[in-house]
């Protein structure tokens, strides 16, 4: 009996017929990923991910009709199976913060290598959040010095901690938001592999998160600093 994984499927979404046409071409020559279809536009990418259920989007941000956030917004509301990934020229604040609180599991730039992206599609069907290093450092930067941007989901100073979160868990939290590993936030926070684990099991059922991609999304919504 063969034990042979099942392809990653993957839906592209970009407006620009070159870019989806090359980017359909790399993905199908690498190892244990299918493309099974392209979309022309946010509207177009919901349409094709209900009908065809992928396993990821890789989703651009600036499209006509409906953009890449809204896109991404309505299908982790829809189908909280299927996993965004972004793939974007821009690598700003303002659309980072907006690409994961609308639910993206994996922010890259445009210059990301055939490695990188399989790398992101691997780690956000695992479970994992995946981010652009240099998205990574502005985000860490952002939440170490206390200033995530605001917007609809950030909580006012006088706000208490969401869900009943400990101080311990939201510090946890704030790490895998940052990107880190569970061996990442022990070894920062000074607590074993297993306390740290039991954090993430305390995170994901006061908030109604399904794995660690959601709880990434959920730190950002919230503007959890350290």
């Amino acid at each position: 009996m063969s034990t042979e994984a099942a392809p990653v499927r993957v839906l592209v979404a970009d407006d620009q017929k070159v870019v989806r046409d090359g980017l359909s071409l790399l993905l199908g020559m690498l190892p244990g990923v299918e493309v099974i279809g392209t979309a022309v536009d946010g509207t177009d990418a919901v349409r094709q991910a209900a009908a065809c259920v992928p396993d990821v989007v890789l989703m651009d941000l600036s499209m006509p009709n409906c953009d890449g956030v809204e896109a991404t917004r309505l299908i982790a509301s829809r189908q909280p199976e299927v996993r965004v990934v972004v793939l974007t020229a821009f690598a700003d604040d303002d659309s980072v913060f907006a690409a994961l609180r609308a639910g993206a599991r994996g922010y890259l730039t445009k210059n990301a290598g055939a490695g990188e992206i399989l790398q992101a599609l691997s780690a956000v069907c695992a479970g994992e959040a995946q981010l652009d290093p240099s998205v990574q450092r502005r985000l860490v930067e952002a939440v170490v010095s206390g200033r995530p941007p605001g917007g609809p989901g950030t909580p006012s100073p006088e706000a208490g901690p969401p869900d009943g979160l400990t101080e311990r868990e939201i510090e946890v939290l704030t790490e895998i938001g940052a990107g880190l590993s569970n061996a990442e936030i022990g070894a920062k926070l000074r607590i074993s592999g297993a306390t740290v684990k039991s954090h993430i099991n305390h995170l994901l059922a006061k908030t109604g998160s399904r794995d660690r991609g959601q709880l990434v999304g959920y730190a950002f919504r919230h503007g959890l600093a350290a």
